[in-house]
């Protein structure tokens, strides 16, 4: 039995260090959005936000955005306004419970068996309290907190003022550890969510085919509501890839949206009873900063 045990136990070594360097590998060939601000989409965005007078929840810190152009993957062009704010975000840090399940999955300490995708398609687009505590205990409390903080991800960072965070089941228990920064049992920053979803489309967050079954559960949104209503009336035939979050005054919505060849991450966190109506109004603007209108380009090309 032994001769047969070590070379298997060698094999899934060589095998584990060989997943990590990939996956440093991948890390590496790719720019941090931290170092990616671009001075023209910054300028457009602020143009936005004070457009349709959201000025004053800027300075205020009720609302924080991150608006991300991945249609070049290798140059991402970044804009945001209080971007490392964390802030309560309701069920958006759901995303980190599916990011602890596929990790888990990807090292085969979990099966994707049809039990546990439907489970995570409920948490996800139908943001189900039940389905997300149940894999939250599934996967464990401490191994989330553990994952968000690795040096792989740094998904909640210290030094980027944390980030996303989920310290309590989606239920009547108290709370297992709220983050160390804000004392929050369910956080998030701009900043952070969009790196979630950046890793996600680089494979840094997980392999294939990992990382596509990832992305199909964030697909076909059930909750029509801030950016899914705010594209559905205005600009229909985006896809959207999505996790949103609103309890009380809190709204939170995040998403990777794709159209006519373009791709981007947004992100925003609004601390205000009007959040929800902020979110579907600034959705379309930001939308036309990085896809273009094509009949206001066609008129122009007419008439000019």
């Amino acid at each position: 039995m032994n001769f047969f045990k070590k070379p298997f136990h060698s094999f899934l070594t060589i095998f584990l260090l060989g997943l990590f360097s990939s996956q440093n590998t991948i890390a590496d060939s790719y720019p941090s959005l931290t170092d990616s601000i671009d001075p023209v989409l910054q300028r457009n965005l602020e143009r936005v936000i004070k457009s349709i007078g959201l000025e004053h929840a800027v300075k205020s810190k009720q609302l924080s955005l991150d608006l991300v152009d991945i249609t070049d993957l290798n140059n991402p062009r970044v804009a945001a306004i209080n971007g490392e704010n964390m802030v309560y975000a309701a069920s958006l840090p759901k995303i980190a419970i599916l990011l602890g399940a596929f990790v888990e999955i990807e090292r085969g300490k979990m099966k994707l068996d049809k039990k546990t995708y439907n489970t995570l398609v409920e948490m996800i687009r139908y943001s189900s309290n039940q389905a997300a505590t149940k894999m939250y205990h599934r996967v464990g409390e401490a191994r989330i907190a553990e994952i968000l903080q690795s040096d792989r991800y740094k998904l909640y960072d210290p030094a980027e003022n944390g980030g996303l965070w989920v310290g309590k089941e989606y239920g009547k228990a108290k709370a297992w550890k709220r983050d160390p920064l804000h004392n929050l049992s369910h956080g998030a920053t701009a900043l952070q969510t969009a790196r979630f979803y950046y890793m996600l489309e680089t494979g840094q967050l997980v392999s294939e085919p990992w990382a596509s079954k990832m992305k199909e559960i964030l697909s076909k949104p059930a909750i029509h509501h801030k950016f899914v209503k705010g594209l559905e009336q205005s600009r229909p035939g985006a896809k959207i890839y999505r996790k949103s979050g609103s309890w009380r005054t809190w709204h939170a919505d995040s998403a990777i949206v794709e159209s006519g060849g373009h791709k981007f991450i947004v992100v925003a966190l609004a601390k205000n009873p009007n959040g929800g109506k902020w979110l579907q109004k600034m959705i379309v603007p930001m939308y036309d900063l990085i896809v273009p209108n094509v009949l206001a380009v066609n008129s122009h090309q007419l008439y000019h």
